[in-house]
């Protein structure tokens, strides 16, 4: 294929996010934030499901011994499913921060959930990074982010990176078997003309793959951090990333209309060529 195609059976996302490769479902779940939606990719015909959600969701994770997802509502952590349609609140992580909502987030081998928080409004720093145990107890491991963004782990899980958007910083922390984590540190800078950092993931190789907001591309850093090369996108605010299919060597991107009314291809899914593999998602345990 060239270095990027559109997805036509899907027109536009206000904030297209959380892109999510089912293998049990052979299709690919995203979000829009902004309009409340859940989509589904069926990648047999490319033909497109969505379901309206109750409140802002900036994810699904797929749960390992039951049907359904858990996903991250602006309220916290729910239960969802599909056929039949419903929600069941799980616990929310900041009652005491109303206009805080969950934002980007990431199982682990271990089936826990690791996700992010942020101000409604990116006027503070107000988020946090969160982790969901199987039994639903949650654990704040970080404080401090205008927008929480992109958790990913190692091909290995010794370390968890997580972004904090505003400041165009990628961070990276050293994991523990038990889901702790120790202090971060910065990984990667996005400088000014790169955009900003957003949604993430890890190929097989052990590269990051990074989305771009305001930067038109998605990149491919090394685990030192260099960046290896960048695939360039018709429109400047991609959101995220996931490798999807049988073989996980499609990689699809998700971007965002907000802002951009007069430019036809914001908003829209693409599919890039990654010259790379993906790692298997992981689900959540309980």
């Amino acid at each position: 294929m060239p270095h990027w195609r559109l997805i036509e059976r899907h027109n536009r996302d206000q904030l297209g996010e959380g892109p999510l490769w089912s293998a049990r479902d052979q299709a690919l779940y995203w979000v829009d934030i902004l309009s409340r939606k859940l989509h589904r990719l069926r990648l047999e015909d490319e033909h497109v499901d969505s379901w309206t959600l109750p409140e802002m969701t900036g994810w699904v994770i797929e749960r390992r011994d039951h049907p359904g997802f858990i996903a991250g509502l602006r309220s916290g952590f729910a239960e969802l499913a599909l056929e039949p349609f419903s929600i069941r609140p799980i616990i929310s992580p900041e009652p005491h921060l109303p206009t805080n909502r969950l934002n980007d987030a990431k199982a682990d081998a271990a089936g826990r959930i690791y996700a992010g928080s942020m101000p409604i409004d990116a006027d503070e720093a107000s988020g946090s990074l969160y982790r969901l145990d199987a039994d639903h107890t949650i654990t704040r491991l970080d404080t401090g982010y205008f927008i929480a963004n992109g958790p990913a782990f190692s091909a290995d899980e010794r370390w968890l990176y997580h972004t904090d958007t505003g400041r165009g910083v990628i961070y990276r922390f050293p994991m523990d078997p038990d889901g702790s984590v120790g202090p971060r540190s910065h990984f990667i800078h996005f400088p000014d003309d790169w955009g900003k950092p957003d949604g993430m993931t890890v190929d097989a190789d052990d590269h990051l793959w990074v989305a771009h907001w305001g930067g038109s591309r998605v990149s491919r850093f090394s685990p030192q951090g260099v960046l290896e090369r960048s695939i360039a996108l018709p429109t400047p605010q991609i959101t995220s990333c996931a490798f999807a299919g049988p073989d996980l060597d499609r990689l699809f991107v998700t971007s965002a209309a907000v802002g951009r009314a007069e430019d036809p291809l914001a908003g829209r899914l693409f599919e890039v060529n990654p010259r790379a593999r993906g790692l298997t998602p992981c689900s959540f345990a309980g």
